[in-house]
């Protein structure tokens, strides 16, 4: 058996701190994450005809989701502030609800994982805040990173 993967945020202590990045090359880096928004027909019809109460449920959940990639430091202690140089967010309604895809770039020395995961969950809160005077029971799941490209350890694709 080997020796166990050394988590890179603990020192031999056990205390966390803030990796050291300011050796690494700066390179292209993109992370895909996605989510899903279990809702009940009626919500979907609501989405599907425009009949939102509180309006356009769709958008505001994909400003939502661009505005939190962004802060993403802001919310996760250790996550390294990166410049965004690009977030595309999709939100796809089928019979079921809502399937939200988030794709973050940047050109930096870090991953960007924590950010598209970060757009994809909350993209989802603000969705089911936009559509609980609708549907009480919304869940929001499955949120998981696909993809990414870039850094040290390459492409990976999550096999689905």
């Amino acid at each position: 058996m080997g020796e166990a993967p050394r988590l890179t945020h603990l020192r031999a202590d056990g205390s966390a701190y803030m990796v050291d990045v300011s050796a690494k090359d700066v390179t292209a880096r993109s992370a895909t994450a996605r989510g899903r928004v279990d809702l009940s027909g009626e919500a979907v019809a609501a989405l599907r005809d425009g009949t939102v109460p509180k309006g356009d449920a769709l958008g505001v959940a994909r400003i939502a989701g661009i505005q939190a990639a962004k802060r993403t430091p802001d919310l996760v202690p250790l996550c390294h502030p990166v410049a965004i140089h690009g977030v595309e967010v999709d939100l796809e309604v089928d019979d079921g609800g809502v399937e939200i895809t988030a794709t973050v770039r940047t050109a930096d020395r870090t991953g960007i994982e924590m950010e598209a995961l970060t757009c994809v969950s909350v993209a989802g809160l603000a969705l089911v805040d936009m559509i609980k005077a609708v549907d009480r029971f919304a869940v929001i799941g499955g949120i998981r990173v696909v993809a990414k490209s870039g850094g040290r350890s390459g492409d990976w694709v999550r096999p689905e």
